[in-house]
């Protein structure tokens, strides 16, 4: 090929050749056996010409190796380079291997409860410590030249987003910062604020997977292509993706084939063939049991697979049935191995614990190749589970959903059982965004040539739905962002209130908002246009038509009012009258489909509980249950009642009256015509209406008679005008009230939390007070109720373990709510302490209503959960893990968790609390000691 250039081009070529082996990048690129694909290129040539970057590309397409070139960057420089993650096991994941290439002794791991060599040039850390160091002004600052945000799409997250945001706003103008994120539809809008708060940040974005990406749906005993690939003959060459027929065809049969009603009347033995017919059909093409998926896909060499079950009792289940089934996919090596690994990294874990955690059958099942990775398993577990997936020695594993959060552990396949999950409060179908992450994991780089996602077939699958989800690359990336108290605080201590204000109002949550409010302004442009327009069509040569359509319209507000409170004065009487019957009242029903006579068997009465029939419960007054003379049994409403009614006359109800015996209905509506079909009742008199005694329409009809322009011959043409001139009015009014409720919205938000901190004595204009700098050293959800409840001192004189107790109500959140059974608390001070932080919380909540402060909106303090509290206590009063899961009924991993979160808050008590005249910092540094034991300590890395 070089026999062909020209000289010029070769000497061209070579000083390229040249110019490239002298940058950084150059020698980073031989540290990899692969070669860099070309986005990964790009976004490291604009890391080394000085630019943040934004890289926006599918899971497993290799983002990270722009966040380790940035690592290179740092150390060739002599700066520092942090590498923050979303969580802890990320964050252990990446520590190990930066050590591995780095070596540890320039590597080092801050995360909320464990700190590793935290002066190294190298830190990963979870991006809460990253914030917190920013806040405190911390040491480990200086030197920074890089800070990578792995998974900077979590700033989406509701409950932890804001975290990045702030990471991002504050950190220095020096430091370059380098952003991974998922494919998201708006990284451009993202790359603009990006570029607007850190400078200039080049977008890059990779729609393209490293391996193609196969959608399967398995249906009975048949793998059905989701789509079939066709050649575009346009002469272009592309390939378009259509649905396969042969599932559109299934799909149709199948959620076609219900049971119709009107079959009834074909007969018991029509019926039976029907159904016999419909269980055959179901057999042939039902949703095949988890055993025989894997089987299934192990014939066909499409493991290792992660199957996706959106619960952990369902993972634990799947991998029941699996043993049950007697399935075994590892042979003898593999199994020794497997044990070898096993024992080697649970080693330090006592004998009396394994029994306690169920290691026995979990073991059983990994040497098998089989496991489950959940929230809910000892982190130790789920570590080891990662590792022998990832050596090939655990080849089937039942996962929840957050085994797609950034762990790196890819599969050849993976299997979603549904596209509905329980998001917290009701069943819902997948979004694409998590559809993507979810398959995402399918296709290993440099092993597998192709990946397959399979979803399995459920009885009313829609296909298209699928197509949607599957095709659907990309979400959309929104913030998340709200000031917090410990952020006001940390902020007027550093900015003061207005230069934190203005800070706030760089956020991605106001940079999105006002982009959201241009197409509103245009259209508010438009109508004011419009308006003008109108208000000359109005105009009157005899007087001000404004001021007299304004008076036609008072009239015609008022005139409606009159009416609608007459009408709700009817319906209060007639209600009233409906709450006077009894049963054996012969009515009159005045309108509607029963009009005419009846008797009331049942009044109907609401009284807050079910009234007998068919478990009707009543909410909109009385609702009497009749029989009409035409011999049917009905249950009216108010609706057929808008006059006051009353009893007729008054006949008995036989006992033996039964409402579904067509006889029993017959004789009684005999009896009842017999008893009253000869009585009429009195006509309801018309009531003489409000509005013709009403002074203030009499006053309106005066004035319109009086003004000038009532008089003019064009005057209803004007009146035309003035109506759309109203209405055009009123719907622009209510578009400049959007636009002011998204403009400034987080800079309002932070000025009614200023207004309250200052009400409590933690801020006074822009200074931070003492109290100020005790929250300014507490974070989390109850920050401000941690800060009132050390300065009313309420933990003084706790034991560790009560301690311990107390704090944890700070930190826990139920999965689900259970407000029937009152938690179980230690007795004594501990249990006087968490009343009292439970009163405390009463009178924040309180203040937060009286400031317009609103925890729908994510802002504000929750209530104290109080449901580990007993857990907590237990553990730090030295109980045994087999007593304290026993009583907490709570998963290992779960306690673990809770335990760690308790540890990280007490920390930050421990330093936020007096040091004179005070046992609380003391004591909170010995429920960490006392907490930190057993499985709590030997759980993880970090």
């Amino acid at each position: 090929m070089t026999e062909d250039l020209t000289p010029a081009q070769a000497y061209a070529a070579a000083l390229a050749r040249n110019a490239e082996q002298a940058t950084a990048l150059a020698p980073f690129r031989e540290m990899y056996e692969f070669g860099l694909d070309p986005f990964q290129i790009e976004a490291c040539k604009a890391l080394e010409a000085g630019k943040g970057v934004l890289v926006a590309a599918p899971t497993g397409s290799g983002k990270t190796i722009v966040g380790e070139f940035a690592v290179h960057l740092a150390l060739s420089q002599g700066r520092k380079c942090f590498y923050t993650t979303p969580i802890k096991a990320l964050s252990n994941q990446k520590y190990a291997d930066l050590v591995k290439r780095y070596g540890a002794d320039k590597v080092g791991l801050l995360t909320g409860d464990n700190s590793v060599n935290g002066d190294a040039p190298i830190v990963v850390m979870t991006t809460e410590v990253l914030r917190n160091m920013l806040y405190a002004g911390s040491q480990t600052l200086s030197g920074l030249g890089y800070v990578v945000m792995d998974e900077v799409h979590y700033l989406s997250d509701r409950f932890r987003g804001a975290v990045w945001e702030e990471v991002i706003i504050h950190l220095p103008e020096s430091v370059t910062l380098v952003s991974l994120s998922a494919t998201v539809s708006n990284a451009e809008e993202f790359g603009d604020w990006l570029d607007t708060v850190r400078g200039d940040t080049e977008v890059i974005v990779s729609e393209s997977r490293p391996v193609p990406l196969w959608q399967h749906v398995l249906a009975g005993r048949r793998m059905y292509d989701l789509f079939e690939e066709e050649t575009d003959h346009g002469g272009r060459g592309a390939s378009r993706r259509e649905l396969n027929p042969d599932l559109l065809r299934l799909a149709r049969t199948e959620n076609t084939r219900t049971y119709n009603p009107r079959d009834r009347r074909r007969g018991k033995m029509v019926r039976e063939a029907d159904r016999e017919r419909e269980r055959r059909q179901r057999s042939r093409i039902g949703t095949p049991g988890r055993p025989e998926v894997i089987e299934r896909l192990d014939a066909e060499g499409l493991l290792p697979a992660i199957t996706f079950i959106f619960s952990r009792a369902g993972c634990e289940a799947a991998v029941q049935q699996c043993l049950y089934a007697g399935l075994r996919l590892n042979d003898d090596e593999g199994r020794r191995r497997v044990r070898e690994i096993v024992e080697e990294r649970t080693a330090a874990i006592p004998d009396e614990d394994l029994h306690v955690l169920g290691y026995y059958e979990w073991l059983e099942a990994l040497e098998r190749g089989i496991a489950a990775h959940h929230a809910g398993m000892l982190p130790t577990f789920k570590e080891v589970v990662e590792d022998l997936f990832v050596r090939g020695l655990v080849k089937a594993v039942f996962a929840t959903e957050t085994l797609a959060l950034g762990i790196n552990m890819p599969a050849r396949t993976v299997i979603l059982e549904k596209l509905v999950k329980w998001n917290g409060e009701q069943h819902a179908d997948i979004t694409p965004g998590e559809y993507t992450q979810l398959t995402g994991r399918a296709g290993r780089r440099g092993i597998d040539v192709e990946g397959h996602a399979v979803v399995l077939w459920q009885r009313g699958l829609d296909p298209e739905h699928l197509a949607g989800l599957a095709g659907t690359r990309t979400y959309p990336l929104r913030s998340s962002f709200k000031p917090s108290y410990n952020m006001a605080v940390n902020l007027v201590d550093q900015f003061g209130r207005h230069r934190s204000r203005e800070l706030l109002e760089t956020s991605f949550a106001q940079f999105q908002a006002d982009r959201s409010v241009v197409g509103i302004s245009r259209q508010v442009q438009k109508n004011e246009e419009g308006i003008q327009g109108y208000r000359e069509g109005m105009t009157c040569h005899l007087g001000d038509f404004e001021e007299y359509a304004r008076l036609r319209r008072d009239l015609k507000d008022r005139e409606t009012e009159l009416a609608r409170q007459g009408a709700a004065q009817r319906r209060a009487q007639a209600a009233g009258s409906l709450e006077k019957l009894k049963p054996g009242d012969i009515i009159h029903v005045p309108t509607g489909k029963f009009a005419g006579l009846a008797l009331v068997l049942d009044p109907g009465i609401p009284a807050g509980r079910t009234n007998g029939h068919r478990g009707f419960e009543h909410h909109d007054g009385p609702r009497p249950l009749v029989l009409t003379a035409e011999r049917q049994v009905k249950r009216l409403a108010s609706i057929d009642f808008p006059v006051p009614v009353e009893a007729l006359e008054r006949m008995r109800i036989p006992k033996s009256f039964n409402p579904r015996s067509p006889q029993s209905r017959r004789d009684l509506a005999s009896a009842l015509r017999s008893k009253a079909g000869h009585i009429h009742p009195e006509r309801h008199h018309k009531q003489r209406a409000a509005a013709a005694d009403d002074r203030q329409i009499a006053r309106l009809r005066t004035e319109i008679r009086a003004h000038p322009c009532h008089g003019c011959d064009e005057r209803e043409d004007h009146a035309r005008w003035a109506e759309r001139y109203h209405r055009l009015q009123r719907d622009t009014q209510q578009l400049e009230r959007r636009i002011e409720g998204r403009t400034n919205t987080i800079a309002r938000t932070f000025d009614r939390i200023v207004a309250l901190l200052t009400e409590l004595d933690y801020l006074r204009g822009n200074e931070v007070t003492e109290n100020g700098k005790r929250l300014a050293r507490l974070y989390g959800e109850l920050d401000l109720l941690a800060s009132e409840c050390l300065r009313d001192r309420v933990w003084e004189g706790l034991t560790p373990a009560e301690l311990a107790a107390c704090v944890s109500a700070l930190v826990f959140e139920a999965r689900q709510s259970d407000d029937a059974v009152a938690p179980k608390l230690p007795t004594g001070n501990a249990k006087a302490a968490l009343g009292e932080m439970v009163r405390i919380w009463g009178r924040l909540d309180a203040l937060e209503e009286e400031f317009k402060i609103n925890q729908a909106e994510g802002v504000g303090q929750r209530e104290p959960d109080l449901g580990f509290a007993w857990a907590a206590y237990q553990w730090a009063s030295d109980k045994s893990l087999d007593e304290v899961l026993r009583e907490a009924e709570m998963p290992a991993g779960d306690f673990v968790r809770w335990c760690k979160q308790v540890i990280d808050v007490l920390g930050q008590i421990s330093a936020a609390a007096p040091k004179e005249n005070s046992t609380v910092a003391k004591n909170a540094r010995k429920a960490v000691d006392a907490l930190l034991r057993g499985v709590v300590a030997y759980s993880s890395v970090g």
